[in-house]
């Protein structure tokens, strides 16, 4: 099993920053890719940025020159730096890791919640 922890989300006015982070845990097992979803009130979770393990990088077109991920391979981590914040990207945000146990699959944090006010 992996076990994923996120920290740094809060609240911020719009147009500050927050920088989020993501703590992967467990043995035997080997990371795909990792990234970011976000859930808002009443609404999909939808995408917000991935990164493989190669470090290729896909963004959300509503969140691209505003976050960037980043990875730490070595400390199995993922951050999200979120700049220009807006009120629209109030939600939960979900770390997402694909890896291989024995098959691969999906495994998600708890989330943590990221509130920008106008």
């Amino acid at each position: 099993q992996v076990q994923l922890v996120e920290s740094g989300g809060g609240l911020v006015q719009a147009g500050g920053s927050l920088r989020l982070s993501c703590a992967a845990s467990g043995s035997g097992f080997s990371i795909i890719s990792m990234g970011w979803y976000r859930q808002a009130p009443g609404k999909q979770r939808e995408l917000v940025a991935t990164i493989s393990s190669g470090s290729s990088t896909n963004y959300a077109d509503s969140v691209k020159g505003r976050f960037t991920i980043s990875r730490d391979n070595a400390k199995n981590m993922v951050y999200l730096q979120m700049n220009s914040l807006k009120p629209e990207d109030t939600a939960v945000y979900y770390c997402n890791a694909r890896a291989v146990v024995v098959v691969a699959r999906n495994y998600w944090g708890q989330g943590t919640q990221v509130t920008v006010s106008s």
